[in-house]
């Protein structure tokens, strides 16, 4: 293909289309990430892979423009740099919290969608949509098998707090069962006739250094000055 075809080629229309066609990869992995709770939603998806995009259609316009001069500039020279430039990017949604790292997946995502855009921006639509799909499938899917393989490996633990203040003790079980990178089931909140609350639910702790992260979810409940007395048991799965 010569310049002059390459230029016709991306016309308006066609430039527009690469565009949605990157929002919609970003708006489908963002939206995931976002209803998970992760880090980087909807919008960064959307931003990475649209800046991806542009990236690599302004090379093949590039290209296209001093190829009819007779010249030859590299159009995978600028994508390249994306790709290196975005793990920093990535690097910003990884977190250590004690003996655990959060947001690789994350990271991983929003490299992977950079990467899907570069090739919309390079009018590979299969490349990106099939990209696409098998990203969902990564993410949703195979989590789900995850965590079905996961079940009974590790156990669910069974709490009751007593203290003074509902609203207090509750934003404390959130902010700890986040920390400890745990899920809340079935919280039910009693008020008992000496006036104490007592707040009753089971954490999961599936997944890696599930002992280091009970035990740190404990000191820091039986610490806080708003809790009374915590009893705890553990549940099979």
């Amino acid at each position: 293909m010569n310049g002059q075809i390459s230029a016709l080629s991306l016309g308006p229309v066609e430039i527009a289309l690469r565009f949605l066609c990157a929002m919609f990869i970003g708006l489908l992995i963002g939206t995931e990430r976002e209803y998970t709770h992760r880090p980087a939603g909807m919008r960064t998806h959307m931003l990475v892979a649209l800046g991806s995009c542009a990236v690599m259609i302004t090379s093949q316009m590039i290209f296209a423009q001093y190829n009819a001069f007779g010249a030859t500039p590299d159009p995978a020279r600028l994508s390249a740099q994306v790709i290196t430039g975005v793990g920093f990017l990535g690097a910003g949604t990884i977190m250590r919290e004690g003996p655990s790292i959060k947001g690789l997946t994350t990271a991983a995502s929003i490299w992977s969608v950079a990467c899907l855009g570069i090739a919309v921006g390079g009018g590979y639509y299969g490349v990106g949509l099939i990209g696409t799909a098998c990203m969902m499938v990564t993410l949703v899917v195979f989590e789900w098998l995850q965590q079905r393989l996961m079940r009974g490996k590790y156990e669910l633990y069974s709490f009751t707090i007593t203290g003074t203040d509902a609203v207090a003790i509750m934003e404390l079980i959130n902010k700890e069962t986040e920390q400890a990178d745990a899920k809340i089931k079935g919280v039910h909140l009693e008020r008992r006739e000496d006036g104490l609350v007592e707040v009753s639910f089971k954490a999961d702790f599936t997944g890696r250094h599930a002992s280091d992260r009970l035990h740190k979810f404990l000191g820091a409940i039986g610490e806080a000055d708003k809790t009374t007395s915590v009893c705890s048991e553990r549940t099979r799965v």
